[in-house]
């Protein structure tokens, strides 16, 4: 009897469970996968990138070769959530922002001090993650965002989905996400620098002319706004400054006949230290790497290897932090490590922040090659100890 009692009472019981009733099928919703932003003459201007994850499947080129793999939104409105839900008067399905990987910031919207606004927007809101990739730009942002990736892959491995898969060949500038932004917007000196990304016309097809993206520089940006850029000839000391940096190359004179040689730096070890007399502020930077010699043409030694590295790392190292006290920015956040080592000094001499830099600054930079690897063996004996 108790038995019937209590396959009753589940069986009613289990009539009442709501199960997944209310979940959206995946076919009934568009997935945002980027999102540009733009502000002229007092209204955000939003563009989504919704992908077509049905025709990317699980394959790393899509399906259908011929079929398109997004679809650009615009819209306008005094705040970014109007905008958005101006573009939801033309959507078919309910929009999934689960899946945004990367949204990029316009030269109006930065310069408008509007990037607190846009970083508010994306914390609060539930489906969003602090994962997404951040960059900064000076072209068209509908331009930027149909882009296909070369040869056709899918969107999901474009340079600015995934930058981490190129980064690890040449690491020019580090990717930065948005919980690094908002936490280098939060602390000393509240500046970071952004990917500055453009539109690369120089590749060719069997069909014409094709377009890919690149990073063309930096983007430099503090809590109250855009402080400038610098293109990546005046950028090149951001990567031998930090331990996030992969692989890198320099090119420089070398040997006899002054013969131009490339070679690639990795394994870098970067420590900055503070050096403080009568409250002056001064920086010593050691740097360790490890140097891969790539082709040459005549006898050379590894301490001549070794001399081209330092003299090349520390003139790049020099010439960004010059072009960056122009734009009154601490580009290798000195401010922050004083902060970190020497907090009273820094209460002491800090402005918002920020402590005073000039070209003195950096009082001394030490570069240590540790090792110098000659690549695979020549028919020529080209590299002496």
């Amino acid at each position: 009897m108790n038995k019937k009692i209590l396959s009753i009472l589940l069986l009613i019981f289990t009539t009442l469970l709501s199960g997944c009733w209310d979940v959206t099928e995946p076919q009934r919703m568009y997935y945002v996968h980027a999102l540009g932003i733009d502000f002229k003459d007092g209204n955000y201007e939003t563009y989504m990138q919704i992908i077509d994850f049905a025709n990317i499947a699980k394959s790393e080129q899509p399906n259908n070769p011929q079929a398109q793999q997004a679809e650009i939104g615009h819209a306008k409105g005094k705040t970014i959530e109007d905008s958005l839900f101006d573009l939801y008067h033309s959507i078919d399905q309910k929009a999934f922002w689960g899946h945004i990987t990367y949204i990029i910031l316009s030269e109006e919207v930065m310069k408008s001090n509007k990037v607190n606004q846009v970083l508010d927007f994306l914390t609060r809101y539930r489906e969003t993650r602090y994962q997404i990739w951040v960059y900064g730009t000076k072209e068209p942002l509908d331009d930027l965002l149909i882009v296909t990736p070369i040869n056709n892959k899918a969107l999901t491995l474009s340079k600015l989905g995934d930058p981490l898969n190129s980064f690890k060949q040449e690491s020019f500038v580090t990717p930065i996400n948005l919980r690094k932004l908002v936490i280098g917007l939060n602390e000393p000196s509240h500046e970071v620098y952004l990917p500055l990304v453009s539109i690369d016309k120089g590749w060719l097809s069997s069909k014409g002319q094709s377009e890919s993206v690149e990073i063309k520089g930096i983007t430099l940006l503090s809590k109250d706004g855009l402080k400038g850029f610098l293109t990546e000839e005046n950028a090149n000391g951001i990567k031998w400054m930090t331990n996030e940096t992969i692989r890198s190359e320099i090119t420089g004179q070398i040997g006899e006949h002054k013969q131009f040689v490339t070679v690639t730096l990795d394994h870098l070890k970067v420590h900055i230290s503070p050096v403080v007399k009568n409250e002056n502020v001064q920086f010593d930077i050691e740097i360790k790497m490890e140097a891969n010699v790539l082709g040459i043409t005549e006898e050379i030694t590894t301490n001549q290897i070794r001399q081209l590295v330092k003299k090349q790392v520390e003139k790049e190292i020099r010439e960004t932090f010059k072009e960056s006290l122009a734009l009154n920015t601490d580009i290798y956040r000195l401010s922050e490590q004083l902060y970190r080592k020497d907090v009273k000094t820094w209460k002491k001499l800090e402005d918002n922040g920020k402590i005073d830099l000039t070209e003195d600054s950096i009082r001394n930079i030490k570069i240590t090659v540790v090792k110098v690897n000659p690549g695979r063996e020549s028919f020529i004996e080209t590299i002496k100890e």
